[in-house]
């Protein structure tokens, strides 16, 4: 039997930890960011500090920080107004900077302490970075130049070029260590106040939930490698050819990419771009003048030359960023080392819209923000609860090739779970034979032990129809009910036999798997053909599975069987 995709405790926690804390960055980051108030990068990174440092007084997992961050990064990528490498590289190094703190000195007050101080001075060391990445080492230039002007004009005589830096350092260590023992007299508060299941009167669902951030766009590869050469190439026309050349080009380049993506005509589309490519022009035109007279063309071309950059890097890693929610990409790395991340978005994007609606209103956060986080966060070891009663349900796959027994595998399971006092409901469907031929399929409902007539040859062109086979209707609704949740409520076990092409095509018994998999806690066992299993995994998401090979059933007795699917 092949165990794959279980999602370990650690990565449950991380989900939860994370979704809180992108509820928070989606809710009150929208807001902030909407109405322009200042400092409100600083303002979410305080958020997220105080949520992973009070979280830690109850849950002590090593790499829990690191891993909650990357959850936490890629949901606030889907958030209308993010701008995805921005935030996505801002809230993973914080939660790193933090755990390596912490890995460091221990979950103690020096830990906490140095960890946050580093988690919030990393915003000014990446918009300092940002500035190099997006104007090139152009930007450094002109700052230095202009310190320099500024220290002629007030006639100092000590360097100005590191002052303001050491000034917004020293006030983001002082917001880090503020948000640390915010964060410090939260956990403390769980502590004492440990479970408080007021806002548990709304129900979550984690399984088949699906966001809305592809909007029916149609992903593709070739376009991923294509603007990942648009990029690296325009940057390399930028600084090796003529003002002419690289600015025809990057301008079709531009053009491409907003006809294509909406998420690169909503990047040009803001006034900040378009203020910043002034300013940007401007100063650097007026630096050239100032330092050399006669410069001033020269620095107006510098300017532009800036700013077409930024464009290209803005707009290209926004449209990279549109084509890398691919579900070829995510299956890619479901099958990968990583396939834990992928299985915990799920999660934390079944249990995100329930999260945001326990968000306040910002100016009853604004009055008691210690209280505010303390009644979020006290809902974790509930959610933590809630998802392992969920999880303990077992989904068993049986695949093997066409008349390789499946059926009568099935059979010896139904009996021997029944001489174990095992309850078991659903249904499996015996081949009806006339001769040497295959005429049909049966359906017989397990508990009742009916069996009625489900799919047969038939030559009538106007009837449904699945390969050789009509379906017939009575069949259909028999088996339907068979797998009804409401008659299943008492099994352990539920067994649907031979789920295939018809499933993955939403008919069949496809409602009634998707009924059982949301709503039900009993054991599923479910019989495949080995050429669709893969495909029958992907439809539902299946997280924690086993697979049983038919052809390997040989040697293995069907009591020990049993007795490891429970």
């Amino acid at each position: 039997m092949d165990k794959k995709y279980v999602l370990d405790e650690k990565w449950i926690k991380a989900s939860i930890l994370g979704t809180i804390w992108a509820a928070f960055e989606i809710v009150l980051g929208s807001f902030l960011h909407n109405f322009k108030i200042p400092f409100s990068s600083n303002a979410l990174t305080a958020i997220g500090i105080i949520i992973l440092i009070s979280i830690s007084y109850i849950w002590t997992d090593k790499g829990l920080f690191w891993r909650a961050g990357i959850i936490c990064a890629i949901m606030k990528t889907m958030s209308p107004s993010a701008v995805i490498f921005g935030p996505f590289i801002a809230i993973i190094s914080e939660a790193a900077l933090l755990e390596i703190s912490v890995r460091l000195f221990g979950r103690t007050v020096i830990g906490f302490a140095v960890g946050a101080m580093l988690s919030m001075s990393w915003n000014l060391f990446q918009k300092i970075i940002n500035f190099i990445i997006f104007y090139g080492f152009n930007i450094v230039e002109v700052y230095t130049d202009l310190l320099l002007y500024a220290r002629k004009q007030l006639n100092v005589n000590f360097d100005l070029t590191w002052l303001p830096i050491l000034v917004l350092f020293t006030v983001y260590c002082l917001l880090g260590l503020l948000s640390a023992i915010v964060g410090m007299k939260v956990g403390r508060k769980l502590l004492d106040q440990p479970l408080d299941n007021q806002l548990n009167n709304r129900p979550l669902s984690f399984i088949g939930q699906k966001n809305g951030t592809t909007n029916g766009f149609d992903h593709s590869l070739l376009w991923l490698f294509i603007n990942s050469f648009l990029m690296i190439g325009s940057l390399v026309l930028l600084n090796f050819t003529s003002w002419v050349f690289w600015s025809i080009t990057i301008s079709v380049v531009v053009t491409i990419w907003v006809l294509r993506y909406k998420r690169a005509l909503n990047q040009l589309s803001r006034p900040r771009f378009w203020i910043y490519f002034v300013l940007i022009t401007m100063v650097t035109a007026f630096v050239f003048t100032k330092m050399e007279s006669g410069r001033f063309l020269e620095g107006l071309l510098a300017g532009i030359q800036m700013n077409f950059r930024a464009a290209i890097i803005i707009l290209g890693f926004s449209v990279i960023g549109t084509e890398l929610y691919n579900p070829r990409v995510r299956a890619f790395f479901l099958k990968t080392s990583f396939k834990q991340l992928p299985m915990a978005l799920e999660l934390s994007f079944g249990s995100l819209p329930s999260m945001i609606s326990h968000i306040p209103e910002f100016k009853v956060f604004i009055k008691n923000p210690v209280s505010v986080v303390h009644q979020i966060v006290s809902q974790a070891e509930f959610r933590l609860a809630e998802i392992k009663r969920r999880s303990i349900k077992t989904v068993v796959l049986i695949s093997g090739g066409i008349e390789k027994g499946k059926t009568s595998l099935v059979k010896e399971i139904i009996q021997e779970l029944k001489q174990n006092n095992i309850s078991v409901g659903g249904l499996f469907s015996p081949r009806i034979m006339e001769g040497e031929t295959t005429v049909g399929y049966d359906v017989v409902d397990i508990m009742t032990n009916e069996q009625t007539g489900f799919l047969r040859i038939a030559n009538d062109k106007n009837s449904c129809n699945i390969g050789r086979f009509t379906i017939l209707t009575k069949g259909l609704e028999a088996g339907l009910h068979a797998l009804n949740v409401v008659n299943n409520s008492n099994n352990q076990f539920i067994i649907i036999d031979e789920v295939g092409n018809l499933e993955l095509e939403n008919q069949g018994w496809a409602p009634k798997i998707e009924e059982l998999l949301k709503n039900s806690e009993s054991h599923l066992l479910i019989t495949v053909r080995d050429n669709l299993a893969e495909r029958i995994i992907q439809k539902w998401n299946l997280n924690d599975y086993s697979i049983v090979k038919i052809a390997e059933i040989d040697d293995v007795k069907i009591s020990d069987l049993i007795l490891e699917l429970l």
